[in-house]
C-alpha cells in the first residue's frame, strides 16, 4: 500500500511513509565476495592484518598489493579478491585518522548510481545529483544523517569538485562509495594528496541501481574518536610564510635595516618567488609539533626567513654566473645595480641566515645541528654551481646522466636544508633513518623540479621558450644522444654556445621535438617524483610521511582528479592493481 496520507491513533499524528519499490535481488560482481557474511569476515581478517603490520598510509599503490596478495595467501581465499581486499586494507590504514578529524570536516561522496533509475525524481547540476528527499532509495538517508553530522555530502562520480574542495582546506577526510573500476582511477590522486579516506566498494559496475553495503557506510560516517586534531591547511600555512616576507614582517624578525646594503637584501627577499623552501620548513614543523599554535612562533618565522635568505642569496650568485639579465620578470640584481654591489648583497644574505639561526631560542644542539645543516647544503650547491661554471669556459655536449648530476648538486641541496632544518625544530632525531630518507626525498625531488624547469624553457607546460642562454639542459642532452649527422652537428653548435644564422633556437627548439627529448624528459621528471614518493616509504611517523606525500602534488600541481564514471568514458578495467604496460 502507498499512501501519503495520514492516519489518527488517540491524539497522535502518523505520516505514513512511502513504500518503496521492492529490492530486486542482483548478486555482486564475481571479483567481489558474493555473501555480506563473507565480506564481513573477510574485513575482520584485514583489520587484525594491519594492527598486528601496522603500515602507515599514504601507500602507493604498489605497496598495498604487496600486502593484499599476503594477505590472501594467508587466507587460502580467492586470488581474484585481491583488489577488494586492498581497498579494504587502504580504508584501515586510514581509520584512525580519519576517526581524528571532525565531521565538519569531511566530505561524503555518493555515486548516483544508488538511485532508483527508473523512479528517481531528482534533477542534476554540475555538482551532482539534487536529491529531492523522495525516499526511494538509501541516498536520502545517507544524506539526511551525514549532513546531521556535519558533513559535506555530494552525489556525483568522482568530480573534479572532489580535489577542488580538498584544496580549499575545508575537507580533510573523504567517506567514499564508487565500484572499484572508479577507485582504479581515483586512488593514485587520493594518494597524492594524502587525504585520509575510506572507501566502500559497490557491489555492481554497471552504474544502474546498484548496491552497498550500506551498514559499512553507516559505521564509516560515524567514526570518531576523543582527538579533534585537524589536518594541516598548507593554504594557510603558505600565506602565513608569504606573511613573513613583508616589510614589517622583515622588519620586526630581522631588526630595520641599516644602510642600502641592507635595504636592498630586503628587498630581493620581498622580491617574487613560490617560496617553496621557507614553505617546506614550516611545513615540517607543523606536521610534527601537537598544534599548528605550539609550531608557529617567532623562532619558525627567523628559521624560515634564515632558509630563504640562502636561497636567494644563491640566485645573485647564479644569475652573475649565468650572465642572466631577468628574473621574476625583473631586472636580476646586478643588472641593475653592478656585479660588485649584488655579489655584497648575496653575501650579506647568508650571513643573515647564519645570524637567524643563532638568534633563535632553541637548544645549542639543535643550532649547532641547522648550523652544520645550512653549512653541508651551501658547500653542496657550491660545488654542483662549479661544474657548471667549469663547463661554461669549455661549452662541449653533455650526456643526460652529467646533467642530472649537476641538478643533483645544485638544486636537491636547497630543499634538504629546508626539511632538515624543521625537522631539527621539531626536534625529530635525525639519527635514527630520517636523516637518510630526507636525504634520498630531496635529491629526488630536487632533480624533478629542475628537469621541470628546463622543459619549461622548451615552452612545455604553457611556458614561454626561453633558450636565449644555453646551459646544461636535460632535453638538449636528450636530443644530441639521439641525433645523427647534420641534426647531431647542429645540437652540438647549440652545446658550444654558437648559434648563428645556420643554426638558429627555432632549429634547437625543432629538434628537440622531433627527436622526442621533450617527452623523453617528461617520462625523466614522473620517474624522479616517483623515486621521492618511494624514499619515504619506510617512514614511520605519519604526519612526516604523509605532508612529504602531498608536497610532491603541491610543488608539481599534479592535484587533479577527473570524472571517471563508465557513463562518460565508456566503461574502465576492474583491477584496481592492473600492470601498468
Amino acid at each position: 500500500m502507498e499512501s501519503t496520507g495520514q492516519t489518527v491513533m488517540g491524539e497522535t499524528t502518523l505520516k505514513l511513509p512511502k513504500l518503496t519499490p521492492p529490492a530486486r535481488f542482483r548478486p555482486p560482481k564475481s571479483n567481489l565476495p558474493q555473501t555480506p557474511e563473507e565480506r564481513s569476515e573477510i574485513l575482520q581478517q584485514v583489520r587484525a592484518y594491519i594492527a598486528e603490520h601496522q603500515p602507515v598510509p599514504p601507500m602507493p599503490m604498489e605497496d598495498i598489493k604487496v600486502h593484499a596478495d599476503r594477505l590472501v595467501a594467508s587466507l587460502g581465499c580467492d586470488p581474484v579478491y585481491r583488489d577488494f581486499i586492498g581497498v579494504l586494507m587502504n580504508n584501515e590504514m586510514w581509520r584512525d585518522s580519519l576517526a581524528a578529524i571532525p565531521y565538519e570536516r569531511r566530505l561524503l561522496l555518493l555515486p548516483k548510481c544508488l538511485r532508483v533509475e527508473s523512479k528517481c525524481p531528482a534533477p542534476f547540476d554540475e555538482f551532482g545529483l539534487l536529491c529531492k528527499q523522495c525516499g526511494l532509495c538509501s541516498i536520502q538517508d545517507l544524506q539526511n544523517e551525514a549532513e546531521r553530522l556535519g558533513y559535506a555530502v555530494l552525489v556525483a562520480e568522482g568530480s573534479a569538485i572532489v580535489m577542488s574542495l580538498i584544496q580549499t582546506g575545508k575537507i580533510e577526510a573523504i567517506v567514499g562509495v564508487s565500484c572499484l573500476s572508479v577507485l582504479e582511477r581515483a586512488f593514485p590522486y587520493m594518494e597524492a594528496a594524502a587525504v585520509p579516506g575510506v572507501a566502500i566498494p559497490l557491489l555492481q559496475d554497471d552504474c544502474i541501481d546498484t548496491t552497498v553495503d550500506l551498514d559499512w557506510i553507516w559505521d564509516y560516517i560515524h567514526l570518531t574518536s576523543e582527538d579533534k586534531s585537524l589536518r594541516l591547511d598548507l593554504g594557510a600555512l603558505r600565506e602565513e610564510v608569504d606573511f613573513c616576507f613583508t616589510p614589517a614582517s622583515l622588519a620586526l624578525i630581522m631588526g630595520e635595516a641599516q644602510g642600502q646594503t641592507e635595504e636592498l637584501a630586503r628587498e630581493w627577499l620581498m622580491r617574487a618567488g613560490k617560496r617553496w623552501r621557507p614553505f617546506l620548513t614550516a611545513s615540517v614543523v607543523q606536521s610534527l609539533v601537537e598544534t599548528s599554535q605550539d609550531g608557529w612562533s617567532e623562532d619558525l618565522k627567523r628559521i624560515c626567513v634564515a632558509v630563504e635568505c640562502f636561497h636567494k642569496a644563491s640566485l645573485i650568485h647564479d644569475d652573475i654566473e649565468d650572465e642572466d639579465d631577468q628574473r621574476y620578470g625583473e631586472q636580476t640584481l646586478h643588472a641593475s645595480h653592478g656585479v660588485a654591489v649584488a655579489l655584497n648583497v648575496g653575501d650579506l644574505l647568508v650571513g643573515e641566515g647564519y645570524r637567524l639561526i643563532a638568534a633563535t631560542g632553541l637548544s645549542p644542539e639543535q643550532k649547532a645541528a641547522m648550523l652544520q645543516v645550512a653549512a653541508e647544503g651551501h658547500r653542496q650547491l657550491c660545488r654542483g654551481q662549479g661544474a657548471e661554471l667549469c663547463w661554461m669556459r669549455d661549452p662541449h655536449p653533455m650526456k643526460p646522466v652529467e646533467v642530472l648530476e649537476i641538478f643533483r648538486s645544485k638544486t636537491a641541496p636547497a630543499f634538504e636544508v629546508a626539511l632538515q632544518m624543521g625537522a631539527i625544530f621539531a626536534g625529530l632525531d635525525l639519527h635514527e633513518g630520517v636523516q637518510g630518507t630526507l636525504h634520498a626525498y630531496s635529491e629526488a625531488l630536487g632533480i624533478a623540479y629542475q628537469i621541470r624547469d628546463d622543459l619549461s624553457d622548451h615552452g612545455v607546460g604553457g611556458e614561454t621558450n626561453d633558450l636565449e642562454q644555453i646551459r646544461p639542459n636535460l632535453p638538449l642532452a636528450v636530443a644530441h644522444e639521439k641525433a645523427k649527422g647534420p641534426d647531431r652537428d647542429a645540437l652540438e653548435t647549440a652545446w658550444k654556445r654558437q648559434l648563428n644564422g645556420t643554426v638558429s633556437h627555432q632549429d634547437v627548439e625543432r629538434l628537440c621535438r622531433e627527436l622526442k627529448a621533450l617527452d623523453r624528459s617528461e617520462r625523466l621528471l614522473e620517474a624522479y617524483k616517483e623515486e621521492a614518493i618511494r624514499s619515504i616509504a619506510q617512514l614511520d611517523n605519519p604526519s612526516l610521511k604523509g605532508l612529504l606525500r602531498r608536497m610532491i602534488g603541491k610543488i608539481f600541481n599534479d592535484a587533479e582528479i577527473k570524472g571517471w564514471c563508465s557513463e562518460v568514458h565508456g566503461g574502465g578495467g576492474d583491477q584496481l592493481f592492473a600492470e601498468t604496460p
